[in-house]
């Protein structure tokens, strides 16, 4: 597809309280999706064991994160548990113009700063099945502190009340089940006519040339 007929990429947002399984739900669906991508958020917070730069986070010093952001150059930000977080703006801009469609990971304190902002994006909240399986959740993955569980339990309590500002709601009772109601939120937002209608408009001029073609095949035909 050439330049000036390529659609621009759909910024979705997904958030979820901690332990809900966003982060695995979204990199399942971007396995499964060509022309998915996830963005990789800016972070202070130094790289855990089986994380890579560039790969799960841009891991940046706290000094460089707060200069990112004086400078303008992150699209939205937020401290979650002792830690800063934020989009890249530039990179935001340049996987959108180039058409990928682009998922931020993101919690309830950025989603409502891109709101504010006035930030188009399609919104999915992923909610577990229960409280008491998201804390089995947090227990099960054995990275934090007792006191670290605590504190996103209690973080959990209020994000929770949230899902009420998204336009989807994506319960994580089963991960296939899961991962198949995103990608189909996915598909139908690719083919709403605001974010299809280059591809249709480049399609309807095939067929513009087709009526020139025939009526200069019947002029050739006429005895």
């Amino acid at each position: 597809m050439s330049n000036d007929t390529r659609r621009r990429g759909v910024l979705f947002i997904v958030s979820a309280p901690s332990g809900a399984g966003k982060t695995t739900l979204v990199e399942r669906l971007v396995g499964l999706t060509p022309g998915v991508e996830i963005s990789r958020s800016y972070t202070s917070r130094a790289a855990r064991n089986g994380e890579n730069d560039g790969v799960d986070y841009h891991f940046v010093s706290r000094e460089r994160f707060l200069q990112m952001r004086e400078a303008g150059e992150l699209l939205e930000w937020a401290e979650v548990f002792g830690h800063l977080y934020g989009t890249g703006t530039e990179e935001t801009e340049r996987h959108l113009e180039a058409g990928h469609d682009l998922i931020l990971v993101i919690d309830v304190q950025g989603a409502r700063k891109l709101r504010a902002r006035g930030v188009q994006a399609i919104t999915v909240f992923v909610l577990p099945p229960s409280f008491e399986v998201l804390e089995q959740r947090l227990r099960g993955r054995s990275q934090d502190s007792e006191a670290q569980i605590r504190r996103r339990l209690e973080v959990a309590r209020e994000e929770v009340h949230a899902f009420p500002e998204y336009e989807y709601l994506v319960i994580n009772d089963d991960l296939d089940g899961a991962v198949a109601r995103l990608r189909a939120i996915v598909l139908a937002e690719r083919a709403r006519l605001s974010v299809a209608r280059p591809e249709a408009e480049r399609i309807a001029r095939t067929f513009e040339a087709a009526d020139v073609h025939d009526e200069r095949r019947a002029k050739v035909q006429q005895p």
